[in-house]
């Protein structure tokens, strides 16, 4: 078997998002959103990959899906479980890498992601993945962040003064709508994309940033890595809030998201 050139980074992330489950009061509402968007019915059995603390699983679940989830981090997983007992649903948990998916071929009616799979360290990996697991004539859905925008530009920053390994495409990369036509191929036809919005409350650009500095990993690591170098890391500080201005109005910042849909051949 090929070593995976990529297995420290995915430790490394394995612990990293392990303090992201504040951050699922902001996502809950887009789960709704992308559970819509997928069109998942009662009798459709589900797969949510990278699924962190279960939102999007847990809202298919409510709709009457059979759902399977997955992630890389137990302690994101632990709250799933903990999120999906409080809604009384019933939903397989288990810890896995969306690059070597522990599920059979043609599995699933729908496959979905939120935010998630676009961590994958290979693209055509990843996609290769979630398309096996879906039976053909399935839907494959997903979130992610548009490079132009908020969230995208706040990876790009982060990428800026903490540069990823070496051969690690841009996260943002998976909100351009022509990289994802191209990556999905001529595996799907009927692709659609979507733009939608989460507002997420913020009492100053300060405030946002401290949030989003203790429960996201990328910028987690990149403020451990400058722990030594407070210029440099006052430097980062002043363009992200920077950038957190530009997109905040009346107390919330604009995190606009694409949502892409297809159907496997």
């Amino acid at each position: 078997m090929t070593p995976d050139p990529f297995a420290s980074f995915k430790v490394a992330q394995r612990e990293g998002w392990a303090l992201f489950a504040p951050l699922e009061s902001l996502t809950t509402p887009a789960a709704a959103t992308l559970v819509e968007f997928a069109g998942i019915a009662a009798h459709h059995s589900v797969l949510d990959v990278a699924c962190g603390t279960g939102v999007v699983a847990i809202s298919a679940a409510r709709r009457g899906a059979k759902v399977k989830a997955l992630d890389l981090a137990p302690a994101l997983l632990e709250r799933a479980r903990l999120n999906a007992a409080l809604a009384g649903v019933d939903i397989e948990f288990v810890e896995g890498d969306v690059e070597a998916l522990p599920y059979p071929d043609a599995a699933f009616d729908v496959v979905v992601s939120q935010f998630g799979h676009m961590f994958g360290p290979q693209p055509a990996i990843t996609i290769a993945e979630m398309l096996r697991v879906l039976k053909p004539g399935g839907r494959m859905a997903f979130s992610t962040w548009p490079p132009e925008l908020f969230t995208g530009l706040m990876f790009t920053l982060v990428a800026k003064y903490l540069p990823p390994p070496p051969g690690l495409l841009p996260t943002p990369d998976w909100g351009n709508p022509d990289l994802v036509r191209a990556r999905l191929g001529e595996a799907v036809d009927g692709l659609e994309f979507e733009r939608d919005l989460i507002l997420a409350p913020c009492l100053s650009p300060t405030h946002y940033r401290t949030m989003i500095e203790g429960t996201a990993a990328p910028l987690l690591k990149l403020v451990a890595s400058l722990a030594d170098d407070p210029a440099r890391l006052r430097s980062f500080r002043d363009e992200l809030e920077a950038l957190i201005t530009r997109y905040t109005r009346d107390n919330l910042v604009r995190q606009h998201f694409l949502l892409s849909r297809a159907r496997k051949r």
